[in-house]
């Protein structure tokens, strides 16, 4: 049985003026600001974001003030110099699309580039080239995912200057999901979405990760979520709608499911409509 605190929400259209996120990214919320932007508590200090991946829920919300952390350190580094260097990464970025190719890509995949700017156009040319843009790396940490069928490297709606406005305001940082839950105050909103990891069981999405998110991860999160609520913070968690996640948050907040419709799948037969937990904890 699902605990009589879950409750629906009633999908709502958002359609104003937004900035689009620059990554592509599994498991990206852009369809939840789409639909749910309203159960986002309206807050007064920082925005706090412990994975961010494509940071739709930031592009959205346009926060004054940020801390956006994950620990892909690759990806960390890409929105620093998005921030820093806009005009760089978008040189570079055309650059590869002039010599964009399958012999071009496996190259590109196979070099890493160490100076920060070359590494930021190597990770997003590889993001929106690859196979429906997944991060997915061997256990030498070098990125394997194969060549997808896009052929634009040069995105319309790229507007790299007016992503580096928005982030000026940004601490960027990498490293664990405690690190950056546990600097929220008073008046912050945390948004809160880990790999859906369940108890007893792996999900699919964690094979794509260098390192496994397991259920003592989920554990541990819930209680850095639990300290930031009791020091003031307002929490939104984007969680898997599974029984053991919802008692792990029980007693936290309201509880909302949601559905959402999956095309990461492989085969189409895989793909759907699934539900999530949203936990609003104000």
């Amino acid at each position: 049985m699902i605990d009589s605190k879950i409750e629906d929400i009633d999908a709502t259209a958002d359609r104003g003026t937004q900035s689009v996120p620059f990554l592509k990214w599994a498991g990206g919320k852009r369809w939840l600001m789409d639909r749910h932007k309203d159960a986002f508590p309206t807050f007064s200090g920082r925005y706090i974001e412990p994975f961010l991946g494509g940071g739709s829920v930031f592009f959205r919300l346009q926060p004054e003030s940020a801390i956006l952390s994950d620990i892909n350190e690759d990806l960390v580094n890409c929105y620093v110099q998005v921030r820093d260097n806009p005009l760089g990464v978008e040189a570079l970025l055309s650059e590869h699309q002039a010599s964009h190719s399958r012999d071009h890509y496996y190259k590109v995949r196979a070099d890493r580039p160490t100076d920060p700017l070359q590494a930021a156009a190597w990770f997003l040319y590889l993001n929106r080239t690859c196979w429906n843009g997944l991060y997915r790396v061997n256990l030498k940490g070098q990125f394997n995912v194969p060549i997808g069928t896009k052929t634009k490297v040069v995105a319309e709606t790229d507007d790299f200057e007016g992503t580096s406005k928005l982030l000026k305001n940004c601490t960027l940082q990498s490293g664990d999901f405690e690190d950056s839950i546990d600097l929220a105050e008073d008046g912050d909103l945390v948004f809160v979405d880990p790999p859906y990891t369940v108890k007893h069981n792996y999900n699919g999405f964690l094979k794509y990760n260098e390192t496994i998110f397991s259920w003592d991860d989920q554990v541990r999160l819930r209680d850095a979520v639990s300290r930031a609520s009791r020091r003031g913070a307002k929490i939104v968690v984007s969680n898997a709608a599974h029984s053991s996640v919802i008692e792990l948050y029980d007693g936290l907040g309201t509880q909302h499911l949601i559905d959402r419709s999956s095309v990461l799948a492989g085969k189409a037969a895989a793909r759907g409509v699934f539900q999530e937990l949203l936990v609003v904890i104000q």
